[in-house]
């Protein structure tokens, strides 16, 4: 199937909502949420801060999505990558795509070690919280994983979404319900509180034995940008440009929230329960856990499935990023085979767990330099037209290299280091001053350095086949061709997992009330097979029929 690496996405190509949703769900309800979910109880942030600061961040978040990365990919139907070389040339997107795609590799190997993080206490491993690993067996187990994850990745944007479409719905249930069967634990080692019986009585046992204020710098300002900041590179950054190119409409990018407020509001909250739970039954410090010992405290067998799918539901489009970062070095190359070198390299990075100890950070730095692309191409897309600039003034040039371009990215990173090292900031908030300055700089340096002077025929023959593209696009999108699938077996698919995540969610009611951990950990394999039976048939047969 095409995937459209260098040109727009062709009408017949364009996708539903629902496989956005199930993309964006999937994605970020993911096995780092059990690292990041757990980190606010170490930063010793108050339950009051934690909860306001994620529902402020996460919007936020969602409305970067809506408001810049989904009206440009919508636009234009192109990847980041390829609108970026239109806008700065060849030269530029070599440099960049090498650094993003590097980037890339480092956020899904992170993934990967979540993954294999679950697996390893299957094998008796400890934990592997050092930068390095100290088992052979679990890099074994890493590559192992890292083989997987790369292969669905290979396959495509459908093939991708299609993984996140099953294994969103039960990774939503198990975030939910590991955290409503664990803190009957939490309430038993709370004295003050004797039930919850309202959101007053949940915030004094969050505040007293889960987010427990310990009176440093960081609070609700530092919750909010971080939650804002931690998908930077993919909204403000526009790296989901390479996945809102395939939506039929901008307002597809409201379906992010799944993925915000779902996964990093409440699967955070829910983290951050079955982290302080099993900190709990082990009596150990939470910074010496990884995510499968969390996982697996508070859900038992189905704790180390649910980190391995929470791994591979976020590496995979990750990797699927990172190959098209790689394959706009040369249209010649095969996506499919950059994209398996990509794995590799990630699947090797993974079998060091710096990436995954040191995630924070590392999110951190690659907002900072990922965040002046965004605002650099924001500004030639909506703003030069109001200075009066023409858009792809740099196309008339002949030059490899858009020099105004190169300057700006590198001025705004400045920016923020200045701000870092001179003034203070935190790394959480580097990314606003970066983003602001590109977007101020760019239109700028471009006016002094030859914008204002583009040849005007070249660009006009440019925009009438571009608005004769988008002529024909839109007509085909008053009347898309819908699926029919055929029979009454996909509802009775549909009906099977849909059954199956009740029982799932009944069960860890009844585990919350009762207090019975260890029923409920035997009991959740059922209903969770079941549903992934029900589900892979469901989507394995709706894939057959859109064929």
């Amino acid at each position: 199937m095409a995937e459209f690496e260098r040109e727009p996405v062709a009408p017949a190509a364009l996708k539903p909502g629902r496989y956005f949703a199930g993309s964006y769900a999937g994605e970020h309800v993911a096995g780092t949420e059990f690292v990041i979910g757990a980190l606010f109880v170490t930063w010793g942030v108050g339950a009051g801060e934690v909860i306001a600061g994620l529902l402020v961040g996460n919007l936020l978040a969602v409305l970067s999505w809506v408001l810049i990365c989904a009206p440009i990919a919508t636009d234009t139907r192109l990847t980041l990558y390829a609108y970026l070389e239109k806008i700065a040339g060849p030269g530029f997107i070599k440099v960049y795509s090498v650094i993003n795609g590097i980037l890339f590799c480092v956020l899904a190997g992170a993934m990967i070690t979540v993954s294999a993080s679950a697996v390893r206490i299957l094998f008796g491993i400890p934990p592997q919280v050092e930068w390095y690993p100290t088992s052979i067996t679990f890099v074994l187990i890493a590559l192992a994983v890292g083989a997987v994850v790369s292969f669905a990745a290979m396959r495509g944007f459908s093939f991708v979404a299609r993984f996140s479409e099953v294994a969103a719905p039960w990774m939503i249930a198990m975030f939910f319900i590991g955290g409503a069967a664990t803190l009957p634990l939490i309430l038993a080692n709370t004295p003050s509180v004797t039930s919850i019986n309202s959101y007053g009585d949940f915030l004094e046992l969050a505040e007293t034995s889960i987010w427990i204020e310990q009176g440093g710098d960081v609070g609700f300002w530092h919750v909010a940008s971080f939650a804002w900041g931690a998908n930077l590179a993919f909204h403000g950054g526009l790296g989901d440009m390479s996945i809102l190119r395939y939506a039929r409409k901008a307002g597809y990018a409201w379906y992010s929230s799944l993925g915000m407020f779902i996964g990093h509001f409440a699967a955070w909250l829910a983290a951050g329960i079955m982290g302080a739970g099993a900190a709990m039954i082990l009596q150990q410090p939470l910074n010496t856990l990884d995510a499968g010992e969390v996982a697996f405290q508070a859900l038992g067998a189905m704790g180390i499935l649910a980190v391995i799918v929470a791994g591979w539901t976020t590496s995979n489009p990750t990797i699927y990023r990172s190959g098209l970062a790689f394959q706009s070095l040369n249209p010649k190359w095969s996506r499919e085979r950059v994209t398996a070198v990509v794995g590799v390299i990630t699947t090797i990075i993974a079998c060091f767990p710096f990436v995954f100890t040191g995630l924070l950070g590392f999110l951190g730095l690659m907002a900072l330099v990922m965040a002046p692309i965004g605002g650099l191409i924001f500004a030639e897309h909506f703003v030069f037209r109001k200075m009066g600039l023409p858009r792809y003034w740099h196309s008339t040039t002949g030059s490899a290299l858009n020099v105004p371009a190169l300057i700006t990215w590198i001025a705004s990173v400045g920016v923020a280091a200045i701000c870092s090292f001179g003034l203070g900031v935190e790394i959480f908030f580097l990314f606003i001053p970066a983003w602001l300055s590109a977007l101020i700089l760019y239109p700028l340096i471009a006016s002094a350095m030859g914008a204002k002077k583009a040849d005007m025929d070249m660009l006009a023959r440019g925009e009438t086949a571009e608005a004769e593209r988008i002529a024909i696009e839109r007509e085909f999108l008053r009347n898309p061709p819908e699926i029919k699938f055929k029979g009454s077996g996909n509802g009775l698919l549909l009906g099977g997992a849909a059954l199956s995540l009740a029982v799932a969610v009944g069960l860890g009611i009844s585990a919350y009330i009762s207090g019975d951990l260890a029923s409920f950990q035997a009991m959740i394999i059922w209903p969770s097979l079941t549903y992934f039976a029900f589900a892979i048939f469901l989507v394995l047969r709706e894939g057959k029929q859109e064929q």
